[in-house]
């Protein structure tokens, strides 16, 4: 199945910039959009309500007025996050703001709700679902979703266990829309080994941590610069769901990264991480493995500009391998 046109046509390299709580915000997303890929947050960042209607019109009145300027460069649509769990509240405000402005693209996440699926189709708009899971993909495309975004080892905050090998060739069996791979993506030749695996865009968010744009402190800024695939810890102590987490960050929280507690699941926290003191996202401080490609702080559009060329030097070597390949089985074949 070909991506929607509004993926498909706007996109300047394929990629969706995961919506990262607490980091994620208007600048980020604006920065992200005008780069050419999908920018996106969580609707709970805007904090009071009050404020996700202010987001909402400035994001769409600045991507507005920059394809009016551009036209030959338009912008990439953005995307809002809603935590679809009995613990969110506001999740039925929040996606009536998503209709008032028509939100290109939402990510629904921990659960799947056939109402908010209507709502944002309603308007045209399309929903993509995260899952870790082959079982739990099933129930959101049950229950509407367009998309996938399987959430594989190695990425950062909440994530599955499974290898994404493992979660693209499930889902391939039986689901052809549009997927989103998430797991420890930092550079451009990731991106490709995901199209390869036989998904149609990555989903990128620990190397959005560390720009300029971001709402992050420059300590954790600075640790993800510092740190690599073993600095990463994952553990449902903090917010009762597994994510991965920074181990220094764990360190400075005073706990030993490895011999964390189980939590327990039903008290499940995801604002302040009820299981400790130690608080998730402010304190203890999600992130993916392949922050190792991370290197400086730089702004969203550089580090966009340096996928992109990363990825078209993966595309070009690949081909040449290819090339390569098949003049010798030529010869041989001779």
């Amino acid at each position: 199945m070909a991506l929607p046109p509004i993926l498909a046509e706007r996109l300047r390299l394929p990629v969706i910039a995961s919506p990262l709580f607490i980091i994620s915000n208007p600048d980020l997303v604006i920065a992200q959009c005008k780069a050419g890929i999908v920018g996106s947050f969580p609707s709970l960042n805007a904090r009071p309500i009050s404020q996700l209607d202010e987001w909402l019109a400035r994001i769409t009145e600045e991507l507005a007025d920059w394809d009016r300027k551009n036209p030959d460069q338009l912008s990439a649509p953005f995307a809002v996050n809603q935590i679809v769990h009995k613990t969110n509240d506001r999740l039925e405000q929040d996606v009536e703001l998503a209709v008032k402005y028509k939100v290109p693209l939402t990510i629904t996440s921990l659960g799947a709700r056939e109402d908010v699926n209507a709502a944002i189709h309603s308007y045209g708009g399309l929903v993509m679902h995260d899952v870790i899971n082959d079982r739990f993909a099933r129930k959101a495309v049950e229950k509407g979703a367009d998309g996938l975004i399987p959430v594989a080892a190695g990425a950062g905050g909440h994530a599955g266990h499974l290898s994404p090998f493992v979660l693209i060739q499930e889902l391939r069996e039986w689901f052809d829309g549009p997927i989103a791979l998430s797991g420890a993506i930092a550079n451009g030749a990731a991106i490709l080994g995901a199209q390869a695996m036989g998904a149609d865009l990555a989903y990128i968010g620990s190397a959005f941590i560390a720009t300029q744009e971001a709402n992050a402190q420059q300590g954790y800024k600075d640790m993800i610069v510092a740190s690599r695939g073993d600095d990463i810890v994952y553990s449902n102590l903090f917010t009762g769901v597994h994510g991965n987490y920074l181990r220094p960050s764990i360190e400075a929280a005073g706990l030993d990264p490895d011999n964390l507690p189980v939590a327990d699941p039903s008290k499940m926290n995801f604002g302040s991480g009820g299981n400790t003191k130690a608080k998730a996202w402010k304190d203890i401080w999600g992130c993916g493995q392949g922050i190792g490609a991370v290197k400086e702080i730089p702004t969203a559009g550089e580090l966009v500009a340096r996928l992109s060329a990363e990825y078209e030097a993966a595309k070009a070597s690949l081909a040449a391998k290819t090339a390569l390949t098949s003049g010798k089985v030529l010869m041989a074949a001779e």
